[in-house]
């Protein structure tokens, strides 16, 4: 029987150079980023990397795919059941808010694909943002024929949802020179959800459903 070194798998390693390499390839970019900066900023060593990995362009694939994998798993696609329009949109503003909440640079990583007009926009696009874009607006176009919301068009409505609470989480560090304290501490996220969710409730819901 042949015999030779058995290949080590550690899962947490793996982990730690992906967190490490979504801080870096978000301030820097993609070609800005460095692999001897990222293991080293995961405790590893360029040779895990690639072991893992395989070059940093894969890597930067990776990235992405693991932020979007959640964003669909715990947003756009999970289960509503028979929730009326009202209360799913709530749930899927509120599940989008939370994963910017815990994902911060991923508006900032979005940004520079579609600047940059690179071949990984488009699989983002058809994967993952008009998926994104059509569940949204479909649930505000059901809720417009329900009367649950006011008579507005479907695909700006929904435009206007994800630019406010994007935007946010990407100007989230220039705000926060203006204001003069961290936007992104937990007292103010609670306090920015609840002012996005009221503005939505005001701004969307028609004044037969607030009758009811």
């Amino acid at each position: 029987m042949k015999r030779g070194r058995k290949k080590v798998e550690n899962p947490a390693t793996a982990k730690r150079i992906l967190a490490a390499a979504e801080e870096h390839f978000a301030a820097q970019g993609m070609e800005g980023a460095r692999t001897q900066q990222i293991a080293a900023a995961a405790h590893a060593n360029k040779a895990m990397l690639y072991y893992y990995f395989g070059n940093k362009q894969r890597l930067h694939r990776a990235v992405l795919e693991n932020l979007f994998r959640q964003l669909k798993s715990g947003v756009y696609g999970a289960p509503r059941g028979a929730m009326p329009p009202r209360v799913r949109l709530r749930a899927f503003v509120t599940g989008y808010f939370d994963f910017l909440a815990t994902h911060p640079n991923y508006p900032r990583l979005v940004q520079r694909e579609a600047m940059g007009a690179t071949s990984n926009f488009r699989w983002i696009v058809l994967e993952y943002l008009r998926p994104f874009h059509k569940q949204l607006s479909r649930m505000i176009e059901e809720g417009v024929a329900a009367r649950e919301f006011r008579r507005v068009d479907p695909n700006h409505a929904a435009f206007t949802i994800v630019g406010m609470t994007t935007s946010y989480f990407a100007a989230a560090p220039i705000l926060s020179e203006i204001v003069g304290h961290n936007l992104l501490a937990p007292a103010e996220l609670a306090a920015r959800k609840r002012t996005l969710l009221d503005f939505l409730d005001h701004g969307m819901i028609s004044r037969e459903a607030k009758s009811r």
